[in-house]
């Protein structure tokens, strides 16, 4: 019956350049029409939406595994480098309790982001040691490695940022650059202890924040003299013609840039393991939203189809009438 219909107003249909407009005007007046495309045009939305997502899990799916390579690359230095600092400890032992005049904390963070929350512990953990050392007579300044570290601190303590080295990892890591590094904050930081923050690695998904104290080879001595925790230094016997002072003033630094080269790769680690995390999560919501887009997409788009059948066939139904 409606292709009857649909057959005695042909010429008309063929007069019209839009079939569907001429049924619409011939039922519904002129300011009661929707406007033409506005189905299609909510259908292109979501396709491009859904578009941008595929692109941005595409993205993240390819910084997981650049994050992956750059892990597996940098774990084995890391607990390589973990020998070069113990013995040290062993030796000069690592008390954070020590009470100083000059404390200079060392926070060493990431240069880029996408890494979680690594770089905000770090800063939490320096502002803490910050309140907790802060006295009538003490000093406290900060020697920061990283980009990230720098934006958070320079916000509430601009004045008492003494340093700040950026692009640790523009080159692989290794204990020469690392050196350099200790050798100049040596040189531009004056310092009873150095308490270096960081995040060690112990896996994919966790990391620990950590903070190593270095004492100068001054309080390192005076310690010694005065029987504490570092007394066990006057047992042994000094060979060769430097004095005791001369060595401990080359066994602090070799300490520093040990613990800190340790520091530095495991803060890489810890940066990259919470990279791989964060991407990981990033493509499983933009998965998740993909399937709720593609949901949405496929019921506006069948509703679009049955709300055109259903003005063609009343439409068809009215002329009949």
């Amino acid at each position: 019956m409606a292709m009857a219909v649909l057959r005695r107003e042909g010429r008309r249909f063929a007069i019209s350049p839009n079939p569907i407009a001429a049924v619409r005007s011939s039922i519904f007046p002129a300011e009661e029409q929707a406007p033409l495309g506005v189905r299609s045009i909510s259908t292109q939305i979501v396709r491009n939406r859904m578009k941008s997502v595929k692109s941005i899990q595409k993205i993240t799916k390819a910084m997981k595994m650049v994050a992956a390579s750059k892990l597996r690359a940098i774990q084995s230095k890391a607990e390589n480098s973990r020998g070069l600092w113990q013995p040290f400890t062993a030796l000069l032992g690592d008390t954070p309790s020590v009470e100083v005049k000059k404390d200079v904390i060392v926070t060493i963070s990431s240069d880029k982001g996408l890494c979680g929350g690594i770089n905000s512990t770090s800063v939490k953990i320096s502002k803490a040691l910050n309140k907790l050392n802060a006295g009538p007579d003490k000093e406290t300044k900060y020697v920061i490695l990283g980009e990230k570290a720098k934006a958070q601190l320079i916000r509430d303590s601009k004045k008492d940022i003494e340093l700040n080295i950026t692009e640790l990892q523009k080159n692989p890591l290794n204990y020469a650059q690392v050196s350099v590094i200790a050798d100049d904050i040596l040189k531009n930081v004056e310092y009873d202890a150095l308490r270096v923050v960081f995040n060690k690695f112990q896996s994919v998904v966790a990391f620990l924040p950590t903070v190593s104290t270095v004492l100068s080879p001054e309080v390192v001595e005076k310690e010694s003299e005065a029987g504490g925790k570092l007394g066990d230094l006057d047992s042994y016997e000094v060979e060769g013609g430097e004095t005791k002072s001369e060595i401990l003033q080359n066994l602090t630094e070799f300490q520093f840039s040990c613990v800190l080269f340790n520091g530095v790769l495991e803060n890489a680690c810890s940066e990259q393991g919470a990279r791989m995390s964060a991407m990981d999560s990033s493509s499983r919501n933009a998965g998740e939203m993909l399937d709720r887009l593609t949901l949405s997409y496929n019921r506006t788009r069948q509703a679009s189809i049955t709300t055109e059948l259903i003005e063609i066939i009343s439409g068809a139904s009215a002329l009949e009438g």
